[in-house]
């Protein structure tokens, strides 16, 4: 198989294990109901078979980078797709809440490896540049499609074969694209001089984030006062303090501090935070308007969420042109500010006497700007990164992505919510709409904030890479004749 060729299998295989990622975080939702009533436990416990995944994929992201570095991009990214098909067996066979919650968490490990792992191979495989950009475009139009697919598999598997075919589908994608792997992703190349890898760093930060994470996810389920919760923030902020201290002393770190220097990698970094903090809440809220307000099934919502998907996966595609020609810095300012204008306009079809029509203009323009920054953010997060440590690089944007996330929905589940106590029938639904409609405003002023951060880009929208130490193991060839990043 020639090299050109090579690349472009790795790079589909690299977008469909993107579009198993991305469907896996929407098809388990439709089917909760169903899970809880089969499995016997109450629908305010339900929640824990979604919380499961976001917690530990939250938690070991950054390891999973670091891994992704030491151990090898491949072997990492078979083992992650390998722990989605054997957890999303064990979920499909489960007959008690328990073993279902497992499973769930063992899928959030398994991501947790895998998106450092994907976004790792990309950076190392395409050059910084035009091919790197068209790759990971067609990543992020990958995720986007999944997303869509995720819901629309949710509703349609379950009503016709029951909740255990929304875990049972993983099975066979992620198995085929795991053996493929094998044969098409270039093999790891040989590891020079042996590094340590940070035991006591990885078990503080996993340990911080997975505890940050959780609490950030049960504090609206549990309440803010409850003792499970602050004990969990408190544990976390040792955890992630003593990893901090544990860093500054190591000769060998998991996440050398040295790499903030990058100014692309810092503010790539925080635009994934304020992306998934206000573009990535919308769905979310959107769900529960059409489900909870306008009492769509979960088939229509499915089909209702066909519109922002295409428009994000046409933003996705636009996003890699406009960096490639504009710049990085250009783009992301580009991309927050539609996102914010269409995000204001969204916020006129949060109304309970509003029909799904209302909605779409919104819809096109916000996908349009979220597609657009989606891929411009990871461009500016691994410019400027050595080959050797995009893993880790790639697990510092994808653990602010998912704090960000969980911060998100945490502050806006609560605004939502104000004025809805005690209210039942049209009242609720009314006050549940006038929440939504608030809270969407709020996301569009945070995407705002976005423009702010990104300003701090240099205007190139390019950055210098980081320098390391002269021994560091050289990375994947690149395309035909190219060096590593």
């Amino acid at each position: 198989m020639s090299d050109t060729r090579r690349l472009g299998w790795s790079l589909a295989l690299l977008a469909l294990a993107q579009t198993v990622f991305a469907l896996d975080l929407n098809i388990v939702f439709v089917a909760l109901p169903e899970i809880g009533e089969d499995l016997g436990f109450p629908g305010q416990t339900q929640q824990l078979v979604v919380s499961a995944y976001v917690v530990f994929a939250g938690g070991f992201l950054l390891l999973g980078g670091r891994a992704a570095d030491l151990l090898g991009r491949r072997r990492m990214f078979v083992l992650a797709l390998t722990l989605y098909a054997l957890s999303s067996l064990a979920g499909g066979l489960a007959d008690s809440a328990g073993v279902i919650i497992a499973a769930r968490a063992v899928q959030g490990v398994g991501g947790a490896l895998l998106l450092p792992a994907t976004l790792s191979l990309i950076n190392t495989l395409f050059e910084e540049g035009p091919r790197r950009n068209r790759a990971l475009a067609v990543w992020g139009g990958a995720g986007a499609s999944g997303l869509t697919l995720g819901a629309l598999l949710g509703g349609v598997l379950t009503e016709r074969f029951g909740w255990p075919a929304v875990f049972y589908v993983n099975v066979p994608l992620a198995g085929l694209i795991a053996l493929a792997a094998l044969y098409v992703v270039p093999r790891d190349p040989a590891r020079g001089e042996r590094r340590r890898f940070d035991l006591p760093g990885a078990l503080s930060v996993t340990g911080g984030s997975t505890l940050l994470v959780f609490g950030l996810v049960e504090g609206p389920e549990l309440g803010w006062g409850d003792p499970l919760v602050v004990g969990a923030f408190a544990v976390a902020a040792v955890l992630l303090a003593a990893f901090a201290f544990v860093e500054a002393r190591s000769a060998d770190p998991l996440m050398p501090f040295r790499l903030f220097r990058n100014r692309s990698l810092t503010v790539g970094m925080t635009v994934t935070f304020v992306y998934m903090a206000t573009f990535g809440v919308l769905p979310y809220f959107l769900t529960v308007l059409l489900q909870s307000v306008h009492g769509y099934s979960a088939l229509e919502t499915g089909l209702a969420f066909l519109v922002p998907s295409v428009a994000i996966a046409a933003g996705t595609q636009l996003g890699e042109r406009m960096t490639t020609r504009l710049g990085t810095r250009a783009t992301l300012l580009s991309g927050f500010s539609v996102g914010a204008v269409g995000t204001a306009v969204l916020a006129l079809g949060f109304d309970d006497g509003a029909g799904y029509g209302l909605l779409v203009p919104g819809l096109v323009v916000s996908g349009l700007g979220q597609g657009v920054v989606w891929t411009a953010m990871w461009i500016a997060a691994a410019t400027g990164t050595p080959a050797h440590e995009q893993g880790v690089a790639n697990g510092i944007a994808s653990t602010a992505l998912n704090i960000g996330n969980a911060i998100g929905l945490a502050l806006f589940t609560v605004v939502a919510d104000v004025g809805t106590e005690g209210k039942a029938g049209a009242a609720l639904r009314s006050a549940t709409a006038d929440g939504e409609f608030l809270v969407v405003l709020l996301t569009a002023a945070g995407m705002a904030a976005g423009l702010l951060v990104t300003l701090a880009l240099p205007r190139s929208g390019a950055a210098r890479t980081v320098r390391t130490a002269p021994q560091a193991a050289p990375g994947l060839v690149n395309a035909p004749g190219k060096s590593g990043s």
